[in-house]
């Protein structure tokens, strides 16, 4: 044996070897896994706001009430590219709709290893949101009386930024449920 070539035909024709519901189990499993990683990008954003929560507190300690409250605000958005990802690891995890698809199951199984592969795609919303949080408690810790243009700004800074995820998501769900590459 030659060269890369034949070390990938080698293991795609083991892989076929396998009971097609279990590659695609396989590959489910490889995907939830997968998805999972984009509760990277919440825990860096909702950190990045809580810090600046703290920061501002400490600054301005009679503003507490109000930092706090943008910074939990801006933290519950950010972790919506989480929340997706854990919606399409739940599925394939619980009502995986590619188990009953007739087909060729190495497409089947690397479809659900893609739609896990997608959601990876929330990280960058996800950290967005949470700088756009943390700028907001930043200033409403300076200037409290303009809380709610920030908050306002701050919310559709964060719904913009989110566009990301939400296209993550569309991949995801059109590879479980609406295969284009299964005929």
């Amino acid at each position: 044996m030659g060269g890369t070539g034949n070390f990938i035909l080698d293991f795609i024709n083991w892989l076929l070897t396998f009971e097609t519901k279990d590659l695609i189990l396989a590959g489910s499993a490889i995907g939830i896994g997968a998805a999972m990683i984009a509760g990277i990008g919440p825990g860096i954003g909702q950190g990045y706001a809580a810090g600046k929560a703290a920061e501002a507190v400490g600054k301005t300690p009679e503003n507490s009430r109000q930092i706090t409250f943008v910074m939990l605000l801006g933290a519950a958005v950010a972790e919506t590219s989480g929340i997706l990802a854990l919606v399409i690891a739940l599925i394939l995890l619980f009502s995986n709709p590619l188990i009953t698809v007739t087909g060729v199951g190495l497409i089947i199984s690397a479809s659900a290893i893609g739609a896990g592969l997608s959601m990876i795609g929330g990280i960058g919303p996800a950290i967005g949101q949470g700088y756009a949080a943390g700028k907001a408690t930043e200033a409403v810790g300076k200037r409290p009386n303009y809380q709610s243009t920030i908050v306002r700004t701050m919310i559709l800074g964060q719904a913009v930024a989110q566009t990301t995820g939400i296209y993550s998501l569309i991949i995801a769900i059109i590879l479980m449920f609406a295969n284009p590459f299964l005929t």
